[in-house]
């Protein structure tokens, strides 16, 4: 796949494209369906398929204090998009000076005079332009103009409806996904959000990360037998609701199960809100084979154990932490620490 990060990087004679626009925040099942038929439409037509997108997203430039708190960062959006077999990424960088072009000058020169786009492919909700003035009968319109078809996402069984503006969501019906029949963006975020990390892998059709560099805590769990790696200030994806949950921390290609914890660790009235993860199995986080410090690692949540609670003393903690890996082994189908199954 193809990342361009300016208009000045997409080469003179690229195209001609069918081509999509949005968020794709978490690019969730509903997104991987739209983007999954862009591509194969677009091969059958003799195009390349590209996505354009945001970064930031653009909230947190008009509405700062209001922006949602995004499912990945960029990167692992880049590499969630590629997977979908997209030929091409357009990762424009939002801007105040970028919202203030009109509907047709934000056209003309990103759909037209860069990407030469013969097919533009949006749901029936898509604004664009400045003040969002630009919507699908100004899209149809600018086509005719400009000589590139517009079509619609409708609905599943032709192409999956679009969501959200800008055809970012790309929303698939199916019975039970818990948000009105429309896979959601916003709603997997609630579902984060509520610790029910379990539903959004449903909906993300793989499990929640949040990734980052391994940074040195306090020790403690080390000092009880239960030794972290903690991911530091720079972790990107949205941290799940506070509680300890069953999943895999993955370094250098290789996943390890691991009990994980959200919080502030209430038990040593540690504030700042940490993500941390003990290695079942491995004594010691920074032994010469297992040295994760300065370490870039993906932590993955598959389960909620159980909220956060403060303990007395250490000796309930620990035998709750003893539980909990317990639990994780379940969780994960491993057998248990005597070598017999957990499930």
């Amino acid at each position: 796949m193809q990342l361009f990060r300016d208009l000045g990087e997409i080469p003179a004679d690229f195209g001609p494209t069918a081509l999509t626009i949005g968020n794709f925040d978490g690019v969730h099942r509903g997104h991987q369906a739209v983007l999954e038929r862009i591509v194969t439409d677009a091969r059958n037509r003799g195009q390349a398929s590209v996505a354009v997108t945001f970064d930031p997203h653009p909230a947190t430039v008009h509405r700062p204090s209001e922006a949602p708190r995004q499912i990945t960062g960029l990167d692992e959006r880049l590499r969630r998009l590629e997977a979908t077999g997209l030929d091409a990424v357009l990762v424009q960088h939002y801007t105040l000076e970028l919202a203030k072009q009109s509907a047709e000058e934000y056209v003309r020169s990103v759909f037209v005079d860069a990407l030469h786009a013969t097919t533009v492919v949006v749901g029936r909700d898509v604004r664009f332009g400045w003040q969002n003035s630009g919507d699908l009968d100004t899209l149809r319109e600018l086509g005719r103009t400009y000589g590139f078809d517009v079509r619609v996402i409708d609905d599943i069984g032709a192409l999956p409806e679009g969501t959200d503006n800008c055809a970012g969501s790309g929303a698939a019906s199916e019975p039970g996904d818990g948000h009105g029949g429309r896979w959601s963006s916003s709603h997997i975020r609630d579902l984060l959000t509520a610790g029910d990390v379990a539903e959004a892998a449903r909906m993300l059709g793989r499990a929640h990360i949040v990734s980052g560099t391994v940074v040195h805590g306090e020790a403690r769990g080390r000092d009880l037998g239960f030794p972290t790696a903690n991911i530091g200030p720079d972790a990107e994806g949205l941290i799940p609701a506070d509680g300890v949950y069953a999943g895999w921390l993955v370094t250098e290609g290789r996943k390890h199960p691991a009990a994980i914890s959200v919080g502030t660790n209430p038990t040593f009235d540690r504030v700042r809100r940490r993500v941390e993860a003990h290695v079942i199995d491995r004594h010691d986080a920074h032994v010469d084979d297992f040295d994760l410090y300065g370490k870039y690692v993906v932590v993955e949540f598959v389960a909620r154990l159980r909220g956060m609670v403060a303990y007395r003393g250490m000796e309930p903690l620990i035998e709750q932490m003893t539980r909990d890996v317990v639990d994780t082994r379940a969780a994960l189908g491993l057998p248990s620490a005597h070598g017999t199954s957990v499930n």
